[in-house]
């Protein structure tokens, strides 16, 4: 297979475990271990693993003038898109951010738009446009009476700051990717975000009971976010981005409302209402018309 296969087969396998994620990560939450408790072990995790791989690697190093934008990428890459994700999780239902996550090419779009200037037809413009109104009206219109959900329009609202930063981040980290090793990119980008969520997240890691975890319902799913949702899908996107456009990338979103939706139902988590299957069709349409190819 070629290269662009193989990218491409990295971005679907970094949405299925994303998708998957949704639903695990809620069971966890806020039982076991609360959600910025949480993005502290992901990150620390995530650190502590690429750093072991990178001791397998040649030493390389990183440029002056790359160290600003791996700070910024650690920011909405390592920092505001997880803290805000799991307090959505929190918050709201797996079905919801599933569905709330395919805005991401959408976003990506736009934000290219303005960094890169790139170019938008009527058809994109109206694709963004009807994407957020899709978001939208599950914010706004999302709320529902559940025990494991609190503040659905809250937790709504955060999956779309997530989004919004998950998008950036595809967009800045994509030169560093073709520059640097997976690896070493990683591991600083880790590192960095370990120290930069510390004063956010001590006080949920001091307040987990760890000789009190089960390990079907607590200890299963905590290494599966780290591993799976944090080295791995970092891992694949990363080798993706270093031959897919951010834009194409993200298209990989679009996948996650059906994965997650079904993973949700069969779990028994979360079930299909009204609002969410006309917001994911809203949402769907606009990710469709954005990332449709011109006609040359």
């Amino acid at each position: 297979m070629n290269s662009r296969i193989w990218a491409l087969l990295a971005a679907l396998g970094a949405t299925t475990i994303y998708a998957l994620n949704h639903t695990i990560a809620k069971g966890v939450m806020p039982t076991y271990v609360q959600p910025f408790g949480f993005i502290q072990l992901r990150v620390t995790g995530a650190a502590i693993l690429f750093w072991s791989f990178s001791i397998f690697l040649p030493k390389e190093k990183i440029d002056r003038s790359d160290w600003a934008r791996l700070l910024v990428c650690t920011v909405f890459g390592a920092g505001i898109n997880m803290l805000s994700f799991f307090k959505g999780l929190e918050l709201s239902t797996p079905i919801n951010s599933s569905v709330i996550i395919t805005a991401t090419p959408i976003l990506v779009f736009t934000f290219s738009a303005f960094l890169l200037k790139e170019k938008a037809s009527l058809r994109k413009k109206v694709g963004v446009v009807l994407g957020l109104i899709g978001a939208l009206f599950l914010v706004l219109f999302g709320k529902e009476i559940r025990t494991d959900a609190p503040d659905i329009p809250l937790g709504n609202f955060l999956f779309v700051v997530n989004a919004a930063s998950y998008g950036l981040y595809l967009i800045l980290i994509r030169p560093l990717t073709q520059k640097y090793h997976l690896i070493t990119v990683l591991k600083w980008l880790f590192f960095f975000g370990t120290f930069l969520n510390i004063p956010i997240t001590y006080q949920e890691v001091a307040a987990i009971s760890w000789p009190t975890l089960p390990v079907i319902e607590a200890i299963l799913p905590i290494i599966y976010v780290v591993v799976g949702t944090t080295c791995m899908t970092y891992l694949l996107n990363m080798y993706a981005l270093r031959i897919l456009t951010a834009s194409s990338v993200s298209i990989f979103a679009y996948v996650q409302p059906l994965l997650g939706i079904l993973f949700a139902i069969w779990m028994g988590s979360d079930s299909l209402t009204f609002i969410k299957s006309v917001a994911a069709i809203i949402v769907c349409v606009g990710v469709y018309l954005v990332t449709k190819k011109d006609s040359k």
